[in-house]
């Protein structure tokens, strides 16, 4: 079996809100300016995160989860990673220990050493206590050492130091709002949002150098998987994908896998364009459709364009803000409410707080998949579900199926190379 090396980094922290992406982010702008090709990867379903590392790597970021892809696939995608980069970070998901498959899960199985950073703010000796948690909660952990985040002072950061126990104190990131990325109810805004993002990156990269940040990661072992071939089935059909900041949340990986089994895909915006590409299918990503109430209910000429690609007996494939937009109206915090599409008997309201969460699987006629949900809006609707995701929570809260003709919808974001064949077939005549 063919190995291959390269250093890499996986940066946790205790929780959300430390300040991952911002370190992350800083950290590959600091390599990549080294010369080194770094590649990135993001740990757990969050669509907003890679955009930002996209920004600071400069090349696209896949998610890396045990869950949803797999050991197989997830194998796959650091050895391809390793064999043409320099360096490979990963920013981890919530707590270094937290999910149904956490980061810690990850780091140990391929061993891969982790950075954890830890907002020190009003923070003293204790700041070595948690440290030292993180490093000993599971036995044999590879664990590189910390990043203290918004430190106040040179002399906070040295009783910072002090205080761990043979854990490696790698750097400091001073408190500073340059390098603060801005966020909304979802998490982060998107990286088109930021106007000044290269800015604020450039400006956490040069506040880690200043505090004397010169930390270089250890090569480790990548083995190769036997390649899991998919099947050609789509060849020649062409799927048409919503894309712009309304319609913005799509892996990567389900891009990809829908080109290797042979879909032409093609693009347009139900913000600014009146029709659709001549397409097969049909794929409506999640976003944020509710931030542009207005320009998505006025185009009128794309409502009856999807109309007709229904009634012509074709597959559309609608995930949460993608089926948001296919309902009669859509309602924001604001309670300003807007006509969609109408392809679907029901109407949302957006909620003040989340309405569901966490990782989920679904048994659909075409075959089990993976995903995962996180939306703050709430459906009534008039629709029978054909099935029911099922949470990994013990108390999760499963999603509704709906079916109506060819027109698959729900709130669930699935994971196609959780399943490439069932996948498929939810885009095939």
């Amino acid at each position: 079996m063919n190995t291959v090396h390269c250093p890499a980094l996986l940066i946790s922290a205790p929780a959300s809100g430390q300040g991952k992406t911002t370190v992350t982010a800083a950290l590959a702008r600091l390599y990549r300016e080294q010369g080194q090709n770094v590649v990135v990867f993001k740990t757990g379903p969050d669509f907003l995160d890679p955009m930002i590392l996209e920004q600071a790597c400069g090349q696209p970021v896949y998610q890396l989860d045990l869950w949803m892809g797999g050991e197989t696939h997830c194998r796959q995608l650091l050895y391809k990673a390793a064999c043409k980069a320099d360096l490979i970070l990963i920013e981890g998901v919530m707590g270094l220990f937290d999910g149904t498959t956490s980061s810690a899960d990850l780091a140990g199985l391929f061993g891969i050493p982790i950075l954890a950073v830890i907002d020190a703010t009003a923070m003293a000796q204790t700041f070595g206590a948690i440290a030292y948690g993180l490093a000993h909660y599971h036995n044999k952990l590879p664990f590189a050492g910390v990043i203290a985040n918004r430190v106040a002072s040179l002399s906070h950061g040295d009783m910072l130091a002090e205080s761990l126990k043979n854990i490696p104190y790698i750097g400091a990131l001073p408190r500073d709002k340059a390098c603060e990325l801005p966020s909304r109810h979802l998490g982060l805004l998107q990286a088109d949002e930021i106007t000044d993002l290269n800015t604020r990156i450039d400006a956490a990269k040069k506040r880690l150098i200043d505090a004397g940040f010169d930390y270089q990661p250890a090569a480790i072992a990548f083995k190769a998987t036997q390649n899991q071939n998919v099947k050609p089935i789509l060849q020649g059909m062409r799927i048409a994908i919503a894309r712009d900041p309304a319609f913005a949340f799509v892996y990567k990986a389900n891009l990809e896998i829908l080109n290797e089994m042979g879909a032409e895909l093609y693009y347009f915006s139900p913000l600014k364009d009146n029709t659709l590409p001549d397409a097969d299918s049909l794929y409506l990503p999640g976003g944020y459709p509710e931030l542009y109430l207005d320009t998505l209910g006025k185009n009128t000429d794309m409502h009856e364009a999807i109309k007709l690609h229904q009634q012509q007996g074709k597959p559309i494939v609608a995930e949460c803000g993608g089926m948001l937009y296919l309902l009669k109206t859509l309602t924001n915090k604001e309670g300003q409410s807007q006509n969609m599409v109408g392809l679907l008997d029901g109407h949302a309201t957006m909620q003040q707080s989340l309405s569901n969460l966490g990782m989920h699987s679904v048994e659909l006629p075409e075959g089990k998949m993976h995903g995962h949900t996180f939306h703050h809006s709430s459906l009534q609707t008039s629709m029978a579900p054909i099935t029911t995701s099922k949470s990994t929570r013990k108390r999760g809260k499963g999603e509704a199926i709906y079916r109506q003709e060819r027109l698959h919808a729900s709130y669930l974001h699935m994971y196609f190379p959780s399943n490439p064949e069932a996948s498929a077939r939810l885009f095939m005549p």
